[in-house]
């Protein structure tokens, strides 16, 4: 049986998969999400092209391809919110994110007002 949690986390994942290619054009290969006290924390997998990994080979493309994506996911910034607090019914207090180019991973951590983690396990009880 999938917890409330478990439930949250998947939904997380999908939403984002789906605002990755509605905004960004392209969705990452693979997306885990974690509810981790007041946090969420979705890991995405493959989000570079084959493009970006050769532009990446220079230290200058590097830092090019990480500022470029940044400010893309930065500029969906309300949309990713609102799917947090579609699904959770938490408001989102703090974003982060940031981008390995040698793994071609996206970590994003959404910070939230409360700790969510402890309400659905209250809840579960």
């Amino acid at each position: 049986m999938k917890t409330k949690k478990g439930t949250y986390e998947s939904e997380i994942s999908k939403a984002i998969t789906q605002w990755e290619k509605d905004f960004l054009g392209r969705g990452s290969l693979s997306v885990k999400t974690d509810i981790l006290r007041d946090m969420i924390i979705v890991s995405l997998q493959g989000v570079l092209t084959q493009a970006e990994y050769k532009v990446c080979e220079t230290n200058e493309g590097l830092l090019t391809i990480k500022k470029t994506r940044s400010k893309l996911v930065e500029s969906g910034i309300d949309a990713l919110n609102e799917i947090v607090l579609s699904i959770t019914g938490e408001s989102v207090k703090g974003f982060h994110t940031d981008l390995s180019s040698r793994t071609g991973e996206r970590v994003m951590i959404f910070k939230l007002y409360n700790d969510l983690e402890k309400q659905l396990i209250e809840q579960h009880k």
